[in-house]
């Protein structure tokens, strides 16, 4: 009876398991797939680093970060050396009136913190550090001193583990440093850092005010496991102070932030420091071992070439999804100029403005990675700001809906006076010239600041009669970011496809609905469309992109209306709503001016048809050029790939070749941010992935990598990963793609569409649909696909075998043969599928991956 009981039990359990998506094995072994045993650990210890000397520069430091709050960790003989950062710390919001030069504003920086041994100890031959990326643990040895550093998971809170093994007298001080003076002023803006001792801890805050706008942070420190002292060293320092050797102890820097006046951070963060002391540093790793072995096991990339450019491939794609992991988990996207890895100060290159393209590198390729949290900063940044997109649209364009601008502050745009966004949108709209603006408005726009879109047309100048004048870049209202709508778009575009890569509709309906009706009706009433002789709709006096200003038809402009119409119309149709409106918006799609091409051009017209940027009339820029390399918004939005309409794609190919005259080969190295990686990939250009995304990684020879396989390619203190994040997008999309034919369309999957013969790749990623896919290929020939249907979705898949019979398994269970091109399958939620060609069985191909 009690065996009966106990099976009984045991199989409850196991049901339930099961119910959960994972079958009894697969969730005790924490593997998705029940084919290929993933040595989890091997894999990611693949992309950590290891130094065996100090770097030269702090930019290149170990990055250690749990998505709030992290820092590089680099060396100096005596000691080891942090900038604490964090994502929610901003100079200044968008309506702010003194930060009119640019490159002045500041964010995220909250102090710096050094680790002093009094004596030179991080030097060769005894230096070696080296960071776990499977574990999240840096950890850096010098002579006598062995530490180990880790940001917790939980809590907004950093701990180093130091091992002294020198002298007992030996000295040890702690130190937090401000980044600037205690008091800055900018004109009515204030920044005022404090030092303090609390206790046996010691406290740096920072209070940011102007106006109505308030930030603050706290850095709290403090040491368990050997007697320190407090001191004040000076106006801008704090340290604790102890003697270290022979003892094992702990370095707790704990942080908080807010835009709340009335929050204690101190108080916050010295909770946050000693909810981390109970659980000492054991525990804290603990913990963090837990979360990132949860973290890691959701999906994984392995590659391998004979050549080795594969594996260089895997080990820099597993080191992005870390670096995004480290610093894309809290309330605000990780910019891209810094993310949370700036050294010198919270000063950088570009500002504290979000820009989109630039972000959108790091946040094209989290989808697949399944790691939809990582994508969750971005979408709070736009979906809090979407009343002030609203209102910008109507202010600025004069048109309904949203507008979201290329270069945008965390708050979103800030509100103008009426009189003032008047006469903005008589010169922005080119109804009014812009000799005849105001003073009134000139003078508005002195303090503003020139890296947001809508005054980027304003010019630095210099200081005159205790003034800054206001002088233009040479065009008017126009500039590289003003006049662009398409970014709007892409972000809409990016919620309508979390809807695919989720299928929830509650996700479509309350955040993604909302973006995708407010572009397309800010494109709908926007003054410059209109509907001329030709009976089609033309935009006039917009950007593509920075380089062409004030064009007609530019093709960003033109994609983008072509991707946001045709979806939301399915979105409406998925919801229910607006049924009186998929009419007009069909309309306005069925009579949308068709891409520009070279035809439109007669001195080109001879050449094979490829899209073109611009139209004339145009205010700058080469309207004959090919759409933007490093946007390619045909691309973006299922225009052109693989399953597009033959005519779309032969264009789209003729375009694709004219980026490369000489052919793709291993001496063609593209730009941090090109997206012809992923380009090529989405049209099965297997040269795109064998040649350009492992030279997009290692860029051209002349520009550097650091060795924490950074870059500071944005200019000062702007240590980022952008290149990485375009050549991940490529990468998945020449190992999966799952598209539809056009914008809306029913979604198609094509495994290793654009994969070298000479690479071999196993796999799990996610899909549009909400499938799990697990699939392997050797010597170019694909071994099985394995599919989760997490939804219940149809699957519809392009055989992985051309002209051969595919056995179905289903649940364990051989189900059925299909010889198809496209093979389309009904599926239940939890449905567990396996292909394989016939004469073969999924057992066959059980493995281990290390």
């Amino acid at each position: 009876m009690i065996r009966k009981i106990l099976i009984t039990g045991i199989c409850s359990l196991l049901a339930n398991m099961s119910v959960q998506g994972q079958s009894p094995s697969v969730a005790s072994n924490n593997q998705i797939s029940s084919l290929l045993k993933v040595d989890y650990k091997s894999l990611v210890s693949r992309a950590d680093l290891d130094y065996t000397e100090p770097v030269n520069k702090s930019e290149a430091g170990i990055p250690v970060g749990n998505g709030t709050m992290g820092s590089l960790f680099w060396t100096t003989p005596a000691q080891l050396k942090m900038q604490v950062n964090r994502v929610d710390v901003f100079s200044s919001n968008s309506a702010t009136n003194n930060f009119f030069q640019r490159n002045t504003e500041y964010c995220g920086g909250t102090a710096f913190a050094d680790l002093d041994f009094g004596t030179s100890v991080f030097n060769k031959p005894d230096f070696k550090q080296h960071l776990s990326c499977y574990e999240g643990l840096a950890t850096a040895n010098g002579k006598g001193i062995q530490t180990k550093a880790l940001a917790w998971n939980k809590e907004d809170v950093m701990a180093v583990n130091i091992s002294d093994k020198r002298e007992a007298s030996a000295s040890f001080m702690a130190t937090l440093r401000m980044l600037r003076m205690p008091v800055t002023n900018r004109g009515n803006h204030s920044a005022v850092s404090k030092i303090s001792i609390q206790g046996r801890y010691i406290v740096l805050t920072q209070v940011f005010k102007e106006d109505n706008y308030y930030c603050a942070s706290a850095v709290v420190m403090g040491i368990e496991g050997i007697p320190v002292t407090t001191e004040i060293a000076n106006e801008t320092t704090v340290r604790l102070l102890s003697t270290s050797g022979q003892k094992d102890f702990t370095v707790y820097i704990a942080s908080a932030a807010s835009f709340d006046p009335s929050t204690d951070l101190t108080a916050e963060a010295i909770k946050k420091l000693e909810d981390a002391k109970k659980l000492g540093f054991d525990g804290l790793h603990a913990s963090n071992k837990q979360w990132w072995t949860d973290f890691w096991s959701k999906s994984f990339v392995s590659l391998n070439s004979p050549d080795g450019e594969a594996n260089f491939v895997e080990q820099n794609y597993t080191y992005y999804l870390y670096v995004m992991a480290a610093s894309s988990r809290g309330d605000f996207p990780t910019k891209f100029n810094g993310m949370l890895w700036t050294t010198g100060g919270d000063l950088r290159k570009w500002g504290g403005a979000f820009w989109g393209a630039n972000q959108s590198c790091l946040y094209n390729a989290l989808f697949p990675t399944n790691h939809l949290e990582l994508m969750n900063p971005m979408f709070k940044l736009y979906t809090n700001a979407y009343s002030s997109f609203e209102k910008s649209a109507a202010q600025q364009w004069g048109s309904k809906g949203i507008y979201i601008p290329e270069t945008v502050s965390f708050d979103g745009v800030a509100s103008l006076p009426e009189d003032i966004a008047a006469e903005m949108r008589k010169l922005y709209l080119k109804q009014k010239p812009w000799a005849e603006r105001t003073q009134e408005f000139i003078d508005y726009a002195e303090t503003k600041q020139p890296f947001l879109s809508r005054w980027n047309w304003r010019k630095d100048t210099t200081w005159v009669a205790g003034r800054w004048p206001v002088a233009n870049r040479g065009e008017g209202a126009y500039s590289p970011v003003n006049h662009i709508f398409s970014r709007g778009a892409k972000i809409a575009y990016q919620y309508w496809q979390q809807y695919e890569y989720t299928q929830d509709l509650n996700w479509l309906k309350e955040r993604a609905y909302p973006m995708l009706k407010g572009m397309a009706e800010f494109y709908r009433n926007f003054p410059n469309v209109k509907k001329e002789k030709d009976g089609k709709y033309h935009i006039y006096h917009v950007n593509d992109n920075e380089s062409i200003w004030g064009g007609h038809n530019t093709v960003e402009e033109i994609a983008s209306m072509k991707g946001i119409f045709p979806t939301l119309i399915k979105a409406s149709e998925i919801l229910g709503l607006d049924e009186d409106m998929r009419p007009v918006w069909k309309e306005f799609l069925d009579n949308l001016s068709p891409f520009s091409t070279n035809k439109n051009y007669p001195d080109i017209a001879g050449q094979k048809e490829f899209w073109v940027g611009a139209l004339p009339p145009l205010i700058k820029g080469n309207g004959q050029r090919k759409p933007d390399g490093n946007t390619m918004p045909v691309w973006f939005f299922d225009l052109c790939n693989l399953e597009s309409d033959p005519g779309m794609l032969k264009i789209a190919q003729n375009t694709y070749d004219g980026y490369f005259p000489d052919g793709i080969n291993k001496s063609v190295y593209p730009y941090v941010l090109s997206k012809l990686p992923a380009a090529g990939a989405m049209l099965g250009r297997k040269d795109a992935l064998k040649y350009l995304v492992p030279n997009q990684i290692r860029r051209d020879p002349a520009h550097e990598v650091m060795a924490n396989r950074m870059d500071v390619s944005e200019g000062f203190y702007t240590t980022n990963i952008q290149r990485l994040g375009r050549a991940a997008d490529a990468l998945q999309l020449g190992l999966n793609q799952t598209a539809p034919a056009s914008p809306g369309g029913d979604l198609i999957m094509r495994v290793f569409p654009a994969f070298p013969a000479d690479w071999d790749a196993k796999y799990t990623m996610l899909s549009r649909g909400n499938f799990l896919v697990t699939s392997s290929i050797k010597k170019g020939q694909v071994e099985f696909v394995e599919l989760r249907s997490q939804s219940g979705t149809t699957l519809r898949i392009r055989n992985p075998w051309p002209g051969k019979t595919v056995v179905i398994y289903r649940n364990g269970k051989r189900e059925q043969n299909k010889k198809n091109d496209l093979i389309v399958l009904d599926t239940q939620k939890e449905d567990h599928l396996v292909l394989v060609a016939n004469g073969k069985t999924p057992d066959q191909f059980k493995q281990s991956v290390n």
